[in-house]
């Protein structure tokens, strides 16, 4: 429980964010201590959704009707089992089912829930408010980033929509995004974000490696290691921080020692942007660049990215180390506009 962190709350409706079955009645009752838990964990950055059996045009309306519609991303509210729904909310987000946690009062669809997702962490509505106390619930920081994760994710579900509706080539819907891509040296206040995307970022992070404040901090006091961070923004606002790279520089060789992307802007195609302007760094500086990679059950798409990018194997047992072709300059997408 201590090593897990949440990243989404899903809440059942019906006798547990209000008092009432709301099909049979529709004056049901508000738990205030609910609310309060919702509004808390939102503070900290945690997102949230809803898995209720109900009707959706009603639900909704009533959720709208206490000023909580907002509060949640991707509600599922059907007649579906909840380990579907579950499974959906996970996908929509693109985090792994042992970040979520579901809050229920009955126990039937707990028990439901966790036979099909074992590392969902199961809740009893009677347990409400002590949520926050629960040390899943506990980040070790609360950054910008974190303070403003909703509304940059229902920002990007803005983002998906148009570009469902968008008749055109990927490429040509990218474009109309306007991207711009910031990669700068990081500066003591980025450091608890660069700490929260190491402890985040899963699948598309090539070490798995959780790096501290205190280490990082003392990287960028070395002037051996470089330490990058990276933003995104286009015409819709602002996704915040979203990559982080660690290079240790020899005189012949550089060694990128972690490499992450947050996994929100990865339909963007902007995950091999900071890996290219390293290369090219390494190439003007004349020096080798490699790269280390340690395999875990959810990055393999690190390794694909590297392979990708041109990247052979040179070595390695229980991690991979790459080496990149440097006799080339890599190039920029024309989509995105790069900013240093």
């Amino acid at each position: 429980m201590k090593e897990r962190k949440i990243k989404c709350v899903v809440w059942d409706l019906d006798n547990t964010l209000w008092k009432g079955v709301l099909q049979e009645d529709d004056k049901v009752i508000l738990q205030q201590e609910a609310v309060e838990v919702i509004k808390e964990l939102d503070k900290r950055g945690i997102l949230q959704s809803v898995s209720s059996k109900n009707n959706y045009e009603l639900a909704k309306r009533k959720l709208e009707e206490f000023d909580l519609w907002n509060y949640f991303i991707y509600p599922q509210i059907n007649w579906n089992p909840k380990s579907e729904a579950i499974e959906t909310i996970a996908k929509s987000i693109n985090i792994g089912i042992d970040s979520l946690a579901f809050v229920d009062d009955q126990k039937f669809e707990r028990d439901e829930v966790s036979y099909f997702h074992h590392d969902i962490l199961c809740i009893d509505a009677s347990q409400i408010e002590k949520i926050p106390s629960m040390d899943p619930m506990k980040p070790k920081y609360i950054t910008m980033d974190s303070k403003n994760r909703r509304l940059m994710y229902q920002t990007d579900i803005v983002r998906n929509n148009v570009e469902r509706d968008f008749k055109g080539t990927k490429e040509e819907f990218l474009k109309t995004l306007h991207m711009t891509f910031y990669i700068s040296k990081a500066k003591e206040e980025d450091l608890q974000r660069a700490e929260e995307l190491t402890v985040r970022t899963h699948q598309l992070n090539s070490t798995g490696y959780i790096y501290s404040y205190d280490e990082l901090k003392a990287c960028i006091e070395d002037e051996k290691y470089e330490v990058l961070v990276t933003r995104l923004e286009d015409k819709y606002g602002t996704y915040g921080t979203i990559g982080l790279g660690l290079i240790e520089k020899g005189e012949k060789v550089w060694q990128v020692k972690l490499l992450l992307m947050s996994c929100r802007v990865m339909s963007r195609g902007v995950g091999s942007i900071l890996l290219n302007y390293i290369c090219n760094e390494a190439k003007k500086a004349g020096v080798k660049l490699q790269a280390q990679f340690v395999p875990t059950d959810k990055n393999r798409i690190m390794y694909i990215t590297y392979k990708f990018n041109g990247f052979k194997e040179i070595k390695g047992e229980d991690s991979i180390v790459f080496e990149a072709d440097t006799d080339y300059e890599r190039k920029i997408p024309d989509y995105v506009e790069l900013a240093i």
